[in-house]
C-alpha cells in the first residue's frame, strides 16, 4: 500500500515569506463543510490476532479388532476422531482510521506546510516529508498433513489371497514378526546378507522399518497432523473512565477473546462448546487530565491553530485460559490515551520542521528541523 503525498501549497504562491495572516488552519472535520483542504484521520490501534493450532486426525486400522490378539496391542483406536491443540498466539498491532478523530487542513496562501503524507485510508503519516506506510507482516504458513501410509502396499501374495479378514490379520502379524527378526539379525551381524558397508546397512534397516511401520498401521491405525493458521481483527476498546483525575481509562478490561475446542478447534466467543480464552488490558501509569490544568488552558488558548496528534497509553496485554497464561506483552494503544495539539508555529514560522507519526498509534515518531531561537 503506497502513501498519497498531497501538495497543499497553491502553485501561484511561493514559500519565501510567511506573514502572520498565512497560517495552516486545522479544524475538526465535518462531512461537507470543507471546501478546500485535505481531510485526515488519526488512528486507533487494532490487533490482528493470529492463532496457530495443530489438527490431528486419527483413523483406525483395518485389523484394529485383531491388534490385541496377534500383536498384544491394547487401546488402539476403533473409530475416526479429530483433536485440536493450541500451539501459539500472536498479536499484530496496526492502525485503523478513528472516525472520532477526523480533521481537515485548509489550504491558505503561502502556507508552509505544503506536503502531507497519508495512507490510502487517510491516516496522517507525516508533514513536510514523504513517509512510506509500514509493511504488512506476513502470517505463519499452514502446513498440510503428510500423506497416509498404505499398509496394503506391503502385503505379500499370501496375505492378499487369504480367505477372511481374520486370516489376513494373522498372516500380516506373522510378516511383522519376520521383519523384526530380520532387523535383529542384521543388527547382531547374524544375517547371511549382512553388508559390511555401514551406509548400506542403514539403508536396509530403514527399509525394514518402513515395511514394519506400514504393516503395523493396519492394527494401530494412523494419526496425521497438520498446522492450521487462523486470524481475526480485535478492537481493544477501553473501559469506561473510572477516575476523574485522569484523562485516560484507569481500569483494566477483561473479556473473552475467543473459544477453543479440543474437538472443533477455534469457535466463536459465544460458542460454549469451546473453552474461553481471555484478553486482559491493563493501563500502565496515568496521564494528567489537562482540561483541569489552568496553566495548560492558558497555553492552549495562545496556540491558535496546530496539528492534533495522539498521545497513546502504554498497556500490558495478557492472553490466558483459566489454567495458564499464553501471552504477555506491552503495547501502546491510541484509543486508551488522549490527543495533544502541536502549535502551528512549528510549521508556519519554522519551515524546516518535519513531522513523522507512528502509523499504529498516531503519536510523534520524529519531529526534526526545528530552528534555534
Amino acid at each position: 500500500m503506497s502513501p498519497r503525498f498531497l501538495l497543499l501549497c497553491l502553485v501561484c504562491c511561493g514559500i519565501a515569506t510567511t506573514p502572520t495572516s498565512a497560517q495552516t488552519e486545522l479544524t475538526p472535520f465535518r462531512p461537507g463543510s470543507t471546501l478546500e483542504g485535505v481531510n485526515y484521520f488519526l488512528p486507533k490501534t487494532m490487533f490482528e490476532v493470529v492463532i496457530v493450532a495443530e489438527k490431528s486426525i486419527t483413523t483406525p486400522g483395518e485389523f484394529a479388532a485383531y491388534a490385541d490378539c496377534y500383536l498384544r496391542l491394547s487401546n488402539v483406536p476403533s473409530q475416526t476422531s479429530t483433536s485440536w491443540s493450541l500451539k501459539r498466539i500472536d498479536l499484530l498491532p496496526y492502525g485503523m482510521p478513528d472516525s472520532t478523530k477526523a480533521y481537515s487542513i485548509k489550504v491558505k496562501s503561502k502556507t508552509v506546510a505544503p506536503l502531507v503524507s497519508l495512507t490510502d485510508d487517510g491516516i496522517l503519516l507525516g508533514i513536510n516529508t514523504e513517509v512510506k506506510p509500514d509493511s504488512v507482516p506476513s502470517l505463519p504458513k499452514a502446513v498440510p498433513a503428510s500423506k497416509p501410509v498404505n499398509g496394503r502396499d506391503y502385503m505379500t501374495k499370501a496375505i492378499l489371497s487369504a480367505g477372511s479378514v481374520a486370516k489376513m490379520a494373522q498372516l500380516t502379524a506373522d510378516e511383522i514378526y519376520d521383519i523384526r527378526d530380520s532387523r535383529n539379525a542384521l543388527l547382531r551381524g547374524e544375517a547371511d546378507n549382512t553388508p559390511k558397508d555401514g551406509q548400506q546397512l542403514k539403508l536396509m534397516l530403514d527399509g525394514l522399518d518402513k515395511q514394519s511401520f506400514a504393516l503395523e498401521s493396519l492394527f494401530k491405525g494412523q494419526t496425521l497432523s497438520s498446522t492450521e493458521v487462523f486470524s481475526f481483527d480485535y478492537d481493544p476498546k477501553p473501559a469506561a473512565q473510572a477516575d476523574s483525575s485522569t484523562s485516560i481509562p484507569s481500569r483494566e478490561t477483561r473479556s473473552i477473546l475467543f473459544r477453543f475446542s479440543k474437538k472443533m478447534g477455534l469457535v466463536d466467543a459465544d460458542d460454549l462448546s469451546g473453552d474461553p480464552y481471555f484478553i486482559t488490558i491493563t493501563p500502565l501509569g496515568t496521564l494528567p487530565f489537562e482540561a483541569d490544568d489552568p496553566a495548560v488552558k492558558r497555553k492552549q488558548a495562545k496556540m491558535e491553530k496546530g496539528v492534533w496528534v495522539n498521545q497513546p497509553q502504554r498497556c500490558r496485554i495478557t492472553i490466558s485460559s483459566p489454567s495458564q497464561i499464553l501471552l504477555t506483552t506491552e503495547l501502546s494503544l491510541a484509543q486508551w490515551g488522549t490527543t495533544i495539539l502541536l502549535s502551528d508555529v512549528l510549521f508556519n514560522k519554522q519551515p524546516e520542521t518535519r513531522l513523522i507519526l507512528h502509523q499504529t498509534t498516531g503519536s510523534v515518531k520524529h519531529l526534526t528541523g526545528l530552528s534555534t531561537p
